[in-house]
């Protein structure tokens, strides 16, 4: 029985023994994933709103053929950047509003936006300049710009929101562009682009009328 044999014969008869090589191997897969994603994510974070495959994988330490073996597009590696994303900041977007008072709502609403929107930032920068390229990142533009909008919806109450013109108004104020445009356009720091978006709501819940809009 030649050596090749007598391994696939001791293979067959004891399974277990060829376990630890597999565990070895899908170990290995997960961590090259993981390293993937992490290299995109910080050279994104870092300012390279555009790296090429070839940078992530020299970032990642590991080669390009690994990097299209993990991911066939790289659609499919901004999907999987965008649910990290999305686990950072759900628990900040679906955390309940505990005041009864709605303008109080939008406040902590505003709150919220500066932290999310602060978190994505340098990914949705990167995603505006693929997202004509990429069929996800298009898809994905117009989710999020629907998510944000239904949010601010959600808060206001019926009279308000019959206020086409006001309910507009704090869509785009609470909106991620105009975040961008504070933030990337105007060059602000994040804690004066809040004060200022939180100035920019108060201005409009003033506008509106006190009584009779619960």
């Amino acid at each position: 029985m030649t050596t090749t044999a007598k391994a696939e014969g001791e293979a067959k008869a004891n399974p277990a023994s060829v376990t630890p090589r597999i565990d070895g191997r899908r170990e290995r897969s997960r961590s090259s994933h993981k390293r993937i994603v992490k290299a995109m994510m910080e050279l994104i974070a870092g300012g390279d709103l555009m790296p090429s495959a070839a940078r992530v994988a020299d970032e990642a330490g590991i080669g390009i053929r690994t990097v299209f073996r993990h991911f066939d597009d790289m659609d499919s590696l901004y999907s999987e950047i965008s649910a990290t994303i999305a686990e950072r900041v759900m628990p900040i977007v679906t955390a309940p509003y505990l005041d009864k008072d709605w303008r109080a709502n939008m406040r902590d609403l505003a709150r919220r936006r500066v932290r999310v929107f602060e978190t994505m930032l340098p990914f949705r920068l990167a995603a505006n300049i693929k997202r004509y390229q990429s069929p996800f990142l298009m898809a994905e533009y117009g989710r999020v710009i629907t998510v944000e909008r239904e949010l601010v919806m959600r808060l206001l109450p019926a009279p308000v929101l019959a206020n086409k013109v006001a309910a507009e108004a704090l869509c785009a104020t609470l909106s991620f562009q105009n975040w961008r445009a504070l933030r990337h356009d105007q060059g602000l720091p994040a804690e004066e682009a809040g004060t200022v978006t939180a100035h920019m709501v108060e201005a409009l819940l003033a506008a509106l009328p006190q009584g009779g809009d619960r």
